[in-house]
């Protein structure tokens, strides 16, 4: 019996190619995701996407508790504004100064662009 690549009886295997335009288009992508650029605006999707996931996993949002688009709505929003009173509970006293968080990466993006970050309940000890 003859030897082949494969054990499956009704083919033998195959190798494909894709056309030389979509192959060209792969190698520009790929050679553009190894750029500081486009890093820094895959960082903020990074930083969306952390938060969808703690949305989902952390607080139960993938099932809801009521029927209808209008109630699913009002339990997201109550789901977020407990998501942040949580956040902000961690905080110590106004009285001392706060020990700030880490920059996130959508922060990193506007400091690149020197967009000015606002007074917020983290800075106002500063």
């Amino acid at each position: 019996m003859e030897t082949q690549c494969t054990t499956s009886r009704e083919s033998h295997r195959t190798a494909g190619f894709p056309p030389r335009e979509l192959r060209d288009l792969q190698l520009r992508v790929r050679a553009e995701q190894r750029t500081p650029e486009w890093k820094a605006r895959y960082a903020v999707r990074s930083g969306v996407e952390g938060t969808v996931n703690e949305f989902a996993h952390g607080h139960g949002m993938r099932r809801c508790r009521y029927r209808g688009q209008g109630k699913a709505h009002v339990q997201h929003v109550l789901t977020a504004i407990a998501i942040n009173i949580e956040r902000l509970s961690g905080l110590p006293p106004a009285v001392e100064s706060p020990t700030l968080r880490r920059s996130t990466a959508f922060q990193n993006y506007l400091d690149q662009r020197e967009v000015p970050r606002l007074k917020s309940c983290r800075t106002l000890g500063s």
